[in-house]
């Protein structure tokens, strides 16, 4: 058993997929923040209660940038599913993923339901087969599983692309049976600990969603949870980084020495978004040049007492010390490694922060060129 009341199960046919997940309990969501929202996320925001039954989602079609009828299709989803399990459509949560501009087929979405719904499993192969069916273009499903003081976290993902720090196209699905005390707040945190760090590409999604259900059986102390929860979050978040569409390599930028740590996260998040290093990192060039630039432009307090080290599992080098510079060659064979991490100290005070990405590759282009034959 995956988790205790909970039943899952999905089906993808070519690109079009269906994912049902059957639990009852109180639910908290955090959408993308693009102005442009999809119609399951106005949907979601416009009649979801703190409570849900069950939550359907569908690969293929994004459902956004649809209008009226978009917001329709998604209640019609909503409603089919409610009937099926007896509740009203206020507990029933919606998701989409996909092509953006394009009307749903709920006819087709609604009898691959119909399908899933006869083959709902409470086992990881039930697990499986729903994070299989929301996939678009990742390479392989997502999972993140905690036990702990018969407490348990279950973390489902999917996300390749359109991936950018503003609940950075990505879905997660979290289940839990934990009771504790401002479950909100700790949600939230864990999303801006995670997804929020996160870029794959700079492109916001209008569809990004993050569900965290919890059945509430099992007291449990806040901080331990708080803790597991992140590390479950942290986990899929690096892995939709290592899925990013075309890479080969998960980058971590980690900085200290802001002089606060909403300076910290400009330069974080400017180093991660750059392309000129996420190329470096693909072609292990120790082009450090091209990080100093970027946080130059971050807009954070710098100047050009900086520190630089690139780490890896084959070790670690400093490039640069307060401004100097160091040993560059032997960067090379460290950042031939499948996980970097930029490492800098900005010598302005205590402030510090992380982004989470990926390395960029011809494939990106490829594979985006293409997107849509």
């Amino acid at each position: 058993m995956v988790i205790k009341g909970l039943k899952c199960y999905g089906i993808k046919r070519g690109k079009t997929g269906v994912g049902i997940a059957v639990i009852k309990g109180r639910i908290f969501a955090a959408y993308t923040r693009n102005k442009i929202k999809a119609a399951p996320v106005l949907f979601n925001q416009q009649n979801l209660g703190e409570e849900v039954c069950g939550i359907i989602v569908n690969s293929g079609n994004a459902n956004a940038y649809t209008g009226s009828k978009g917001i329709e299709n998604a209640r019609k989803i909503a409603e089919f599913l409610a009937k099926k399990l007896g509740c009203g459509i206020d507990k029933i949560a919606v998701a989409s993923t996909g092509v953006i501009g394009r009307q749903l087929n709920v006819e087709e979405i609604i009898s691959l339901a119909e399908e899933v719904l006869k083959n709902l499993g409470e086992d990881m192969d039930s697990l499986k087969a729903f994070a299989e069916s929301i996939m678009t273009t990742d390479r392989f499903p997502k999972f993140s599983i905690r036990d702990f003081n018969g407490v348990r976290i279950v973390g489902v993902a999917k996300g390749a692309g359109m991936i950018s720090p503003n609940m950075a196209t990505m879905l997660a699905f979290i289940f839990t049976n934990a009771k504790i005390e401002g479950m909100r707040e700790v949600f939230k945190e864990a999303v801006d600990l995670s997804f929020n760090r996160l870029i794959v590409d700079g492109d916001t999604s209008t569809n990004d969603t993050v569900f965290l259900v919890t059945t509430e059986e099992k007291e449990v102390e806040k901080e331990i949870f708080r803790e597991k929860l992140l590390e479950v979050f942290l986990e899929l978040a690096e892995m939709i980084a290592k899925d990013g569409e075309g890479a080969t390599k998960v980058m971590w930028i980690d900085i200290r020495g802001a002089k606060n740590d909403e300076d910290a996260m400009k330069v974080a998040r400017a180093v991660a978004s750059s392309l000129l290093v996420k190329t470096a990192i693909f072609g292990n060039d120790p082009n450090f040049g091209r990080i100093i630039a970027a946080i130059g432009y971050s807009s954070a307090q710098v100047d050009e007492e900086i520190s630089l080290e690139i780490e890896s599992e084959k070790g670690s080098v400093k490039i640069v010390d307060k401004g100097e510079i160091l040993e560059i060659e032997k960067a090379r064979e460290i950042m031939n490694s499948d996980r970097i991490i930029i490492r800098i100290d900005l010598h302005k005070g205590n402030g510090k922060a992380y982004a989470i990405g990926c390395d960029l590759t011809p494939d990106y282009v490829e594979l985006n060129s293409k997107y849509t034959t």
